[in-house]
């Protein structure tokens, strides 16, 4: 399965754990088909916490016909315990997935040495030759995490890349980064991969504002993004109210998507946190619901080829 070149656009969930939670993603899950998403992926908790949630999310989702994409990460894991992973997503239907180093497990006994992976590099290499063994009818699509403003936990940006090519060169189909909000970070990281020879497609992860907690959360979870002078200008003129700074933060996502789509990315990837509004908003700013017919739209959302 190659990947379509053509912009895609795609969504981001997490397994609930509450039955209030799983209705509200079935709520948002339709209200997002709407736009036939290339996929949408579904995220697995530190050290395989969440492991059989996600699976019955990848189920769920993949049953309505919708491209579905599990993560699937190193920490925590045996070999033997992954190609269970493995197989368990293919009974389900999916037939991508996001491989991630992944973050240790916070309140769960870890020992980093029992991994039997310790790059995402060597996973993406174990699905592959796991894969050939398996003699399997169609070849997975395999996507890797990419940290446009750079990886939090690396001090050397050149070898940070090096570890980049090698997921590449290991097997890996596409790349989808971390959230930004900075696109000058984001086209100076694609024109890096460029000059390594990292030649697949590379999604732009985009992840509205829509309060200054959920902002507040972005930099404790995601360590390193900047915050841009002029966003920051905008939400504090808003003094403070909720449906000012909600609005600001979806228009400052849209206008960076189009000037992603100006500049021909390959994708983008929207970070729900399990809600539908701002991605239909920031949709509408664009101008999708007019401009696309829905024979165009599903052409240009098509992860598989």
């Amino acid at each position: 399965m190659l990947f379509d070149r053509s912009p895609s656009f795609s969504f981001e969930f997490f397994p609930p754990k509450t039955t209030e939670g799983a209705e509200a993603l079935l709520d948002t899950i339709i209200k997002l088909q709407e736009f036939h998403p290339s996929f949408v992926s579904v995220t697995y908790g530190a050290g395989g916490s969440s492991r059989g949630l996600t699976r019955s999310v990848v189920h769920d989702i993949q049953s309505r016909g919708i491209p579905t994409v599990p993560h699937l990460t190193c920490v925590g894991h045996t070999e033997a315990e992954i190609e269970e992973i493995l197989e368990g997503y293919i009974t389900a239907g999916a037939r991508a997935i996001m491989v991630l180093r992944g973050d240790p497990p916070r309140n769960m006994p870890y020992e980093p040495g029992k991994d039997a992976f310790a790059h995402a590099s060597d996973l993406v290499r174990f699905i592959r030759k796991w894969e050939s063994r398996q003699r399997l009818s169609s070849r997975l699509t395999l996507g890797v995490a990419g940290f446009a403003e750079g990886h939090p936990d690396s001090r050397n940006r050149l070898k940070e890349m090096d570890f980049l090519k090698a997921k590449v060169d290991e097997g890996a189909d596409y790349i989808c980064t971390q959230l930004f909000f900075d696109n000058h970070a984001f086209f100076d990281f694609r024109d890096r991969c460029r000059l390594m020879d990292i030649d697949v497609p590379i999604i732009a992860g985009i992840m509205p504002v829509t309060s200054i907690s959920s902002m507040n959360r972005m930099a404790e979870l995601s360590a390193g993004t900047n915050f841009p002078a002029r966003l920051l200008k905008a939400m504090l003129r808003a003094g403070g109210d909720k449906a000012s700074i909600e609005r600001i933060g979806i228009n400052y996502a849209s206008n960076q998507c189009s000037e992603l789509l100006d500049a021909e990315v390959d994708g983008l990837h929207f970070y729900t946190l399990n809600r539908s509004k701002a991605t239909l908003e920031i949709y509408h700013n664009l101008g999708f619901n007019n401009y696309f017919s829905l024979e165009r739209l599903r052409s240009l959302n098509n992860l598989y080829r």
